[in-house]
């Protein structure tokens, strides 16, 4: 047998293997519960409430009104109170969450010792149940005996009216939200620091680099790909904040923290404007789906070369 005609051969029984596992009724038959799942628990829902986003759904009767939602929506000082809100929550929730687990993660990924504690006090928030989570904060910020005002005393600083001030009512759900999410982008910052190579400092060191020309140079352009991820990931998070909103603030006081998911619950479970609501859905969803978008289109340029 000529030896040319070997590796043709293999090649051949590989596509011949290849063809029949693409048209093995099994294996369409193990992912068949998957895709059903998400049609009737994910597709579904998303077109159905896009379908009640052209109609004046109250659980009574449902009447076709077309895009008169969303032209309503345009005017509705509420949402766009709500959009802004939640745009601020985001961006500082997000930016510190990211930098203070990236400075964590550096940190923690010297041999510290007593490292396993800290891991785990800085990652038990996150896996905490956010209705806990926001019971415990309630009583954090309490103005006559919480521990906030409590701290500010100490160093003779007045104490603030934290949930009840429309001044401080924000920066207090978003140093909640830092001291919740921070861990979670500790520990995958930390995977990641893993995966960088230990020659790269050796080299720097030898150049006379310093510690800061290290993580400016080194660190974060190797991380870049896991920012991103985070980014992403969080900027989705953070666009569907709802539960903390709910429980310490509820949207207020003067509308000062009400977010687009918490309008969506007022005016679907409050007033029972259903199609109105689904109208706000489909703007967040349109919202989310762009965001998806970017980190498909953009989010596979982003490896270190």
């Amino acid at each position: 047998m000529n030896a040319s005609t070997v590796p043709h051969k293999a090649a051949a029984g590989q596509k011949s293997k290849k063809r029949r596992l693409d048209h093995d009724p099994i294996g369409y038959a193990l992912i068949t519960p998957f895709y059903l799942f998400l049609f009737v628990f994910v597709l579904l829902p998303i077109l159905m409430n896009i379908y009640l986003s052209f109609t004046n759904y109250d659980m009574n009767r449902m009447d076709f009104i077309g895009f008169k939602n969303y032209k309503v929506l345009l005017s509705d000082t509420f949402f766009w109170i709500s959009l802004k809100n939640t745009v601020i929550y985001t961006f500082f929730t997000l930016f510190f969450t990211l930098a203070l687990g990236l400075v964590f993660a550096v940190l923690l990924n010297n041999k510290l010792v007593g490292l396993p504690f800290f891991r785990t006090g800085f990652f038990t928030p996150h896996v905490t149940s956010m209705v806990a989570v926001s019971m415990i904060w309630l009583w954090i910020y309490e103005p006559s005996r919480g521990i906030a005002n409590t701290v500010l005393g100490f160093f003779q600083i007045q104490g603030k009216q934290w949930l009840y001030d429309a001044n401080w009512a924000m920066v207090a759900l978003i140093i909640m939200g830092i001291w919740k999410f921070v861990g979670y982008n500790m520990v995958i910052y930390l995977a990641g620091l893993q995966g960088v190579p230990r020659d790269l400092y050796e080299a720097a060191s030898v150049d006379g680099a310093n510690s800061l020309h290290k993580f400016f140079y080194i660190t974060v352009p190797m991380l870049k790909p896991i920012t991103f991820f985070l980014l992403i990931t969080g900027l989705i998070n953070n666009f569907n904040v709802f539960e903390q909103i709910k429980i310490l603030t509820n949207g207020g006081p003067m509308n000062s923290t009400t977010t687009i998911v918490h309008q969506i619950y007022n005016r679907a479970f409050g007033e029972f404007q259903l199609g109105y609501s689904s109208a706000m859905a489909t703007v967040l969803l349109a919202i989310i789906a762009v965001i998806t978008i970017v980190n498909f289109k953009y989010g596979q340029g982003n490896d270190i070369d």
